[in-house]
């Protein structure tokens, strides 16, 4: 939890992610002031490939290579703000992808569990992670859509893919009054969905359209 960021880049980096929080998150309604310390602090450049730095603080996604991207800020802070994180949640990511939207989860928690299905992909964020100081994310290779049983129950969880519908097993896995945020719809264009388990059953609301990568595993698409 806020680790000390070293190799944070220039004054205009820093700057850059100062204009980043004004005028494509404060300015576009995210106004917990967590989170935009959060993205205020996490140097998104370095989380993508350095050729693209010059447009890491631009409000758009990015490639990170295996087909994947880097989410907007915009989207990374408004489903972080979905999270309702008051700091101390026990925290499941689904699609670790560059580590970015993991490294602002880590902002908020002593444990953050991440699960990658891209090998490449998760060597690439465990990298970017320790080399920035995060020592509270347990990352792991596999299957995001069934959870991480093992370390179950969690307090949030945050998928960072498409699903078809809303993963019971995830959804099985967070606590009674857990959140778990989720974009759900067809591979081009979902709802962001944050659902509330009550009394054991699941409490919907939905926030914004979003286009991410498709979630691929046994409870979202299937490969191809």
């Amino acid at each position: 939890m806020s680790p000390g960021l070293s190799g944070d880049g220039t004054a205009e980096r820093a700057a850059a992610r100062g204009e980043m929080v004004q005028h494509q998150l404060e300015e576009r309604g995210i106004d917990d002031p967590k989170v935009l310390a959060a993205m205020a602090k996490v140097p998104r450049h370095r989380f993508v490939d350095h050729a693209l730095w010059t447009r890491a603080y631009g409000d758009h996604a990015l490639p990170i290579g295996a087909g994947q991207t880097i989410s907007q800020p915009f989207m990374v802070a408004i489903m972080t703000e979905a999270l309702e994180l008051s700091g101390g949640e026990k925290i499941l990511e689904i699609g670790t992808g560059s580590g970015y939207q993991t490294a602002v989860l880590a902002e908020f928690t002593p444990r953050l569990f991440s699960i990658e299905r891209s090998p490449e992909l998760a060597r690439a964020a465990a990298k970017a992670l320790a080399d920035l100081g995060y020592s509270n994310v347990i990352l792991k290779t596999g299957d995001g859509s069934l959870g991480w049983r093992e370390h179950a129950p969690f307090d949030r969880i945050l998928v960072t893919a498409g699903a078809p519908d809303v993963p019971v097993t995830l959804f099985e896995q967070l606590v009674e009054g857990g959140r778990l945020v989720v974009p759900v719809g067809d591979r081009e264009v979902q709802k962001l969905d944050v659902i509330v388990k009550r009394d054991g059953k699941p409490k919907m609301q939905q926030l914004v359209d979003c286009a991410f990568v498709p979630l691929v595993g046994e409870e979202g698409w299937r490969k191809g």
